[in-house]
């Protein structure tokens, strides 16, 4: 990850390169990470910034921090059954299909009031908005509504999303640490019939998800998948 890219004059900055070495493994799990100190000064930051990130890892569950023992990646994290969020393109590559999206709308826009309550941003400051639809040899395959807080992925606000997808940009340079799924059935509207190439009426299946790093809520994102999808993960 090139620092130059990262705010590390922030807390949510340091915590999302912290975050990263978690995941790649820089850091072995029970290996003991180096101290505030040292972090502090790497990154050229106050020791209490490198505190605030390293206490948000720990009510994450990723880190334990002990007194004079330093601080430690968990042995085992809380467990929990979960699922590896796709980026579409793969998928679709997978399948033996060639992959394209098209963007249809971006701009920046308050936050719904029907969202406030599950995807709690800084009142009055606005988010950025996205309809995408992708496809699978040039067939819908998704229609995709995503918000992005762009206090919690501020590089969003510089990327047109028009060659890479929102969903496969977000994957590579926001980590998360935990999310809400939500899966249900939709008969296809007007709307969802002509972007879908579906008859009106047909069942189609959707799913909402919400990712947060720590307490801060990165994206929001609603995706409905033409006819004939067939979700497949591992547990």
């Amino acid at each position: 990850m090139d620092l130059a890219l990262i705010d590390t004059n922030s807390w949510t900055g340091i915590r999302e390169v912290l975050l990263r070495r978690i995941h790649d493994r820089v850091w072995q799990p029970g290996e003991q990470i180096p101290h505030e100190a040292d972090l502090a000064e790497e990154f050229g930051c106050a020791r209490t910034t490198v505190n605030r990130a390293l206490r948000d890892l720990a009510e994450s569950g990723l880190v334990i921090r002990k007194r004079r023992a330093g601080t430690r990646v968990a042995l085992n994290p809380p467990q929990r059954a979960t699922l590896t969020i796709p980026i579409i393109r793969e998928e679709v590559e997978a399948l033996g299909r060639t992959y394209r999206h098209s963007l249809l709308e971006r701009e920046l826009r308050p936050l719904p009031p029907m969202l406030h309550g599950a995807f709690q941003v800084t009142l009055g400051e606005d988010v950025l908005f996205l309809k995408t639809l992708h496809f699978a040899d040039d067939r819908p395959y998704a229609f995709e509504e995503r918000y992005i807080n762009l206090a919690a992925a501020p590089g969003a606000h510089e990327m047109a999303f028009d060659e890479v997808s929102a969903n496969e940009w977000l994957v590579h340079n926001a980590p998360y640490s935990h999310g809400d799924l939500s899966f249900f059935a939709i008969n296809a509207d007007k709307t969802m019939s002509r972007k879908l190439d579906a008859a009106s009426g047909t069942a189609l299946f959707a799913m909402e998800r919400i990712t947060w790093s720590g307490k801060v809520p990165i994206t929001h994102v609603r995706l409905i998948f033409a006819p004939g999808y067939r979700m497949r993960t591992e547990i």
